[in-house]
């Protein structure tokens, strides 16, 4: 058995029925290169011998009264791939907004925690029958950003007819005594933890009074972000947009204006959401405030299957001028990251190690009661995870497009996630029809934002800074 980390258990405490914690991808796919022709029964043999070789696909959680630590993850010895494939038809004539639509159904359901905690969605009938889509959907207790990423690379090939991996070795069953006696130690060892974390909190905070005394920039702070229509209370409903963009387009601002392409990113979400508010005549006049997960796998040496760490970057949407907009983020970008790496990499994760299960459920119970400013946190949760660059074949379909789903959480009821994939970046948007009924509108602001930054980048014209 394996036992969750405080992070890895932290999305599990957070997730309520109308804030289910999953990631997702939608692959638009061409089912003509696949081997032998496609039929949804040969989808399902290879995708069998593929699952086999990816043990995450194997592991359900496992737990006990008697367990006074984080649940544990073992192998399902009665595991169905039937119970994790779907297969779904879309009228036509069906485009990405039909399949959009359908993506945020999937995207408001839960997973079944009596099962390993994922699903995959075929959805045939796409672009007048000649494409499918796939959705894969896992729980953010199996997988942070970049290790969903992995599990996705995990059964893709650049091959179409690439063989099966090896079948990966079971980690098997737990016993109820063996999960209760490691908790019990696991609890034990929090007051020792305790005393580890808190110097390291001591010393962020320090250094963090110690930077704005210096007129050093630190990262945007939390409750500091304007009112926007995402920040009102949703329910257990999600809308979904989805747009792509040129990466050689995005790397030719970056390159010109001399940032990074994570800069130019954050940038096209401010433009775009600008745009998007300014429409509807409810652009706020001061920076909007994105929390951006910082991956720091293989930096923490801690146990788990999320190595993330947070930072507040603002989206400085009040600036009217394309090019002051993406400096005045790319110096605030830099600001947050010399932030965060104060704090170190590490913090979040130890002081989650350091709440149990009986702390964690009443903090849950605790934190609707207590009174808060009336700004939120933030706005809106912005992720970049960096994909592959070749040609993929998923089940031996080729992969025409790649658009991330992440989750959106209370008080930022708006998800934009953005993924590199063959020279295209996909740019896939969640939230709320009750807080917003139409995402369209900021998805189609995506390549206008490009557009005028690459407009404002050939006038700058200045060679690029290595950053």
């Amino acid at each position: 058995m394996q036992r969750l980390s405080g992070l890895d258990a932290f999305f599990l405490y957070l997730e309520r029925p109308t804030q289910p914690l999953n990631v997702c991808c939608v692959m638009e796919i061409d089912p003509a290169t696949m081997p032998g022709g496609y039929t949804f029964d040969r989808f399902c043999e290879v995708l069998a011998a593929r699952v086999d070789g990816v043990p995450e696909f194997r592991l359900k959680l496992a737990d006990n009264e008697l367990n006074f630590d984080h649940p544990v993850w073992v192998d399902d010895d009665q595991f169905d791939l039937a119970r994790h494939l779907h297969r779904v038809g879309l009228p036509p004539p069906a485009g990405r907004r039909e399949l959009a639509e359908i993506c945020g159904h999937i995207a408001g359901l839960t997973l079944d925690r009596d099962h390993p905690l994922w699903e995959m969605w075929v959805i045939e009938g796409l672009h007048g029958g000649d494409a499918i889509a796939v959705v894969l959907k896992a729980h953010h207790a199996l997988v942070d950003g970049v290790g969903g990423a992995n599990l996705l690379a995990q059964l893709c090939s650049t091959d179409s007819g690439a063989p099966a991996p090896a079948p990966a070795p079971r980690m098997g069953a737990a016993n109820p005594l063996k999960i209760a006696a490691y908790g019990m130690i696991g609890a034990a060892l929090r007051p020792w933890r305790v005393a580890k974390v808190l110097p390291a909190t001591v010393a962020t905070v320090a250094e963090t009074i110690l930077r704005a005394r210096g007129g050093r920039h630190t990262m945007a702070a939390p409750f500091a972000a304007p009112p926007t229509a995402f920040n009102g209370s949703f329910s257990r409903r999600r809308n979904v947009a989805l747009a792509d963009l040129d990466l050689e387009e995005v790397k030719t601002v970056k390159n010109r204006l001399g940032v990074t392409v994570n800069d130019v990113v954050t940038a096209l979400c401010a433009g775009a959401l600008r745009q998007f508010l300014q429409n509807r005549g409810e652009l706020p006049d001061r920076p909007m405030v994105a929390s951006v997960p910082v991956s720091v796998h293989g930096k923490s040496g801690r146990p788990g299957r999320n190595h993330t760490t947070w930072m507040l970057c603002r989206l400085d949407t009040h600036l009217g001028d394309p090019a002051e907009r993406l400096r005045s983020i790319a110096d605030g970008n830099t600001a947050a990251k010399e932030h965060a790496a104060a704090m170190g990499p590490t913090l979040l994760q130890d002081w989650t190690q350091v709440a149990g299960q009986t702390m964690f459920g009443a903090a849950m119970k605790l934190l609707p009661r207590i009174p808060l400013p009336e700004s939120p946190p933030h706005n809106m949760v912005l992720s970049n995870v960096p994909g592959p660059q070749d040609q993929l074949y998923f089940m031996g379909c080729r992969v025409d497009g790649m658009y991330p789903l992440g989750p959106i959480i209370a008080g930022a009821g708006l998800n934009v996630t953005v993924m590199s994939l063959n020279g295209r970046l996909g740019i896939g948007i969640v939230s709320c029809p009750d807080l917003v009924a139409d995402l369209w509108d900021l998805a189609e602001a995506f390549p206008a934002a490009l557009k005028e930054l690459l407009n404002c980048s050939e006038s700058a014209g200045h060679p690029a800074r290595s950053r």
